[in-house]
């Protein structure tokens, strides 16, 4: 319909000035409706989705909004895989574009509840008889990490586990170990036993000269406080070794 005011036309309907209907004819986002596929597909089964749709899914809760496969992808890149991104510290996580605080600590707190998950299956026996429980507790706390990491488990006379403890925090190929400091908290947490664990983030848990020399000078400063080291195992993404059962202590 066209009316005529003065030397002026105009049609009305032919163009719609409604917030709505230029919406409407805007093509749609390539990702609209991604987020309601990814969450019907986890129902179904989690197994079905691949690492970095299932990053999807955990960014979502911190991101409402926008394309997040780019942050996904870019995260499993950068730090090697979901264990990597998982075992990532804040500041590392943040220097991905589209990585604040909320996403940050909503992986942290993932990975917390898994460690602690892992931990507890150890706690209920002793550690010797849980040996397979261990081990796979020391990939979930360790294998991840950007940089190496050293860690003692003190047990009691049970072979119990008292405490797991982060003694150094290093670079991404030497973590400093002082065997009195060790040998110094065994004796605060009344413990009769460690073991000590390390990672590589190289991803290759082959145990290196130093540190096995490491090893036996924390056997030597356990021997006359007659606190024993039961092992101590290398942790990388490749797998785990131990010592012990290399014949290196």
């Amino acid at each position: 319909m066209v009316r005529e005011q003065g030397a002026f036309a105009f049609d009305i309907g032919l163009e719609p000035s409604q917030p709505a209907a230029r919406a409407a004819r805007r093509p749609a986002s390539h990702y609209t409706g991604h987020r309601q596929r990814l969450r019907t597909r986890a129902a179904i089964s989690f197994a079905a989705l691949p690492d970095y749709e299932l990053l999807e899914l955990l960014l979502a809760r911190s991101l409402p909004r926008g394309d997040i496969k780019p942050i996904a992808k870019a995260l499993l890149i950068r730090f090697g895989g979901l264990a990597g991104v998982l075992g990532a510290t804040p500041e590392e996580l943040k220097t991905i574009p589209g990585v604040g605080p909320a996403v940050a600590l909503d992986l942290k707190l993932v990975h917390e509840a898994t460690v602690r998950m892992s931990r507890g299956e150890v706690k209920k026996r002793t550690v010797i008889s849980s040996w397979t429980a261990l081990l796979s507790y020391a990939r979930v706390a360790m294998a991840g990490a950007p940089r190496e990491q050293f860690r003692v488990l003190f047990l009691d006379k049970k072979n119990q586990l008292i405490a797991d403890e982060v003694m150094n925090d290093g670079t991404v190929d030497h973590a400093p170990v002082y065997p009195r400091e060790v040998m110094r908290r065994a004796l605060e947490m009344s413990a009769s036993a460690v073991i000590l664990a390390h990672n590589h983030p190289s991803g290759d848990p082959t145990p290196s000269t130093a540190d096995v020399e490491m090893t036996r000078q924390v056997v030597e400063a356990g021997r006359p406080l007659r606190i024993a080291v039961h092992d101590h195992i290398v942790v990388g993404r490749d797998g785990v070794a131990s010592l012990r059962a290399l014949g290196l202590i």
